[in-house]
């Protein structure tokens, strides 16, 4: 449930950032005949969001279990793929997000704009969590969890982002930002990294990947999955008890690789911030 609340929390977030300051310049600017437009745009995001999630859960019934792997392993690899360009972007973006969506905003030469930049911004952010959260709930269902309980994490790390978004629109708090992104940006990156495993072993066993029979170890009576460190492990970092070479060398590639870029990135922009920009509010 964890790490689906933290997709939820981050990406919740992000959506909400966008819409907050959106409605803040349009009632400091004297324009709230203009307010509507952005709730049409978030509107309809959400709607595409809600969409997309059903297509990918009813879409593959019906198919054999070698298709549905076959797609729930491509999709898995494409969910890590939107959520790894995520955290680099917010990482960079953070510092900037207001001042750019006000740009946005007053080059904008029709009302209208205003659907589109919250359509696209509130958009990219419900599609990257339906397709995040649909790989989370397969695997969970994979491994005997109930596929309700990363749908139930990823809802409460939403109400806490809409929570904090209105507690920053009224000015109620001031949170760091750069500093909130690259922690959960770290954090992800674990959460990644297991749904890039669970994603190959899918392709494996849909015979699209070689490697499905050969193991790297066998825990599982040590750490069953239903027990309680084994549902920890799972809920924390997408833990396999008896995860195939392929998995393993994919698992620690991606956190070797992707985290050292990230702590990279993080370290170099560190020196560059001023106190004044790093706490946000909208």
């Amino acid at each position: 449930m964890i790490p689906n609340l933290l997709i939820g929390l981050r990406e919740g977030l992000e959506a909400v950032l966008v819409v907050s300051v959106l409605v803040a310049y349009l009632v400091k600017s004297d324009r709230r005949s203009q307010l509507p437009f952005v709730w049409v745009g978030a509107g309809v995001a959400v709607a595409v969001s809600l969409g997309f999630g059903a297509l990918l859960t009813f879409g593959p019934q019906g198919l054999s279990n070698q298709a549905e792997d076959a797609i729930a392993g491509g999709l898995a690899v494409l969910a890590v793929a939107f959520v790894t360009w995520m955290i680099f972007w917010m990482a960079r973006a953070s510092r900037t997000l207001a001042t750019d969506l006000r740009a946005h905003i007053d080059a904008g030469s029709t009302p209208w704009s205003l659907v589109l930049l919250a359509a696209l911004a509130v958009g990219r952010e419900g599609l990257e969590t339906a397709l995040f959260l649909w790989a989370a709930t397969r695997s969970a269902l994979r491994d005997g969890v109930p596929a309700s309980e990363p749908l139930v994490g990823a809802l409460i790390g939403i109400l806490i982002a809409v929570g904090l978004g209105y507690a920053l629109y009224a000015g109620a708090v001031r949170i760091n930002l750069a500093k909130f992104f690259s922690i959960t940006g770290g954090a992800l990156i674990v959460v990644a990294a297991g749904v890039l495993a669970s994603g190959v072993r899918d392709l494996q066993d849909s015979g699209v990947l070689p490697g499905a029979s050969t193991i790297a170890y066998d825990v599982s009576s040590v750490i069953p999955p239903e027990s309680v460190v084994g549902s920890i492990l799972k809920g924390f970092l997408n833990f396999s008890a008896s995860p195939t070479v392929l998995g393993v060398v994919v698992w620690v590639g991606y956190l070797v690789v992707v985290g050292a870029l990230f702590v990279r990135r993080v370290r170099h922009r560190a020196p560059s911030q001023t106190p004044s920009r790093q706490s946000t509010s909208v």
